[in-house]
């Protein structure tokens, strides 16, 4: 059987005229076309056909990157870092507020101050103020209703003991 060529990218032909007279085809090979800045539609230079400066050779959401343009024109990939949904409710989900939105890591000790890691409050940092209000209303009247039925247990033994007398 044999195998037709197709003029496919990978296998193009052109003829070429070589120095004693003769038509030759030759193959041609397929250039590579560095990536393009989806802005401005320039060449990126100083990188290799599809690959990004990371140890990923993938565009994942583990290695995003974005290009920028240098001084002199150039554009050149640049990794970025994953943006920080910052610290949430774990009750509601809900953003909680007067906290920065950093990654994980950058909320250690050695890189946050306590005071730009929490609220100065009950559960700062880990629940809002409405939520803390809600828990102590709560609590309050949980504590409140163990009281009223304390006092009914007592007038009902108080009246038990009325209508034996």
């Amino acid at each position: 059987m044999v195998r037709h060529s197709y003029a496919t990218k990978s296998n193009q032909n052109r003829v070429i005229k070589t120095p004693g007279g003769k038509l030759v085809y030759q193959t041609t090979k397929k250039r590579a076309s560095g990536p393009k800045c989806p802005v401005t539609g320039k060449r990126i230079q100083g990188i290799p056909h599809e690959t990004f400066l990371n140890t990923r050779g993938l565009a994942r959401a583990a290695s995003p990157s974005r290009t920028i343009e240098k001084p002199g024109g150039k554009l050149v990939y640049q990794t970025t870092k994953k943006r920080a949904s910052g610290p949430k409710l774990p009750i509601t989900g809900k953003r909680i507020q007067g906290i920065p939105h950093l990654r994980p890591a950058e909320y250690k000790r050695s890189r946050l101050s306590r005071n730009r890691r929490t609220v100065n409050r009950a559960y700062g940092g880990v629940l809002s103020g409405g939520a803390v209000r809600e828990r102590i209303i709560r609590a309050f009247l949980v504590e409140e209703q163990k009281i009223v039925k304390k006092v009914l247990k007592i007038q009902k033994a108080k009246e038990k003991v009325a209508t034996k007398n």
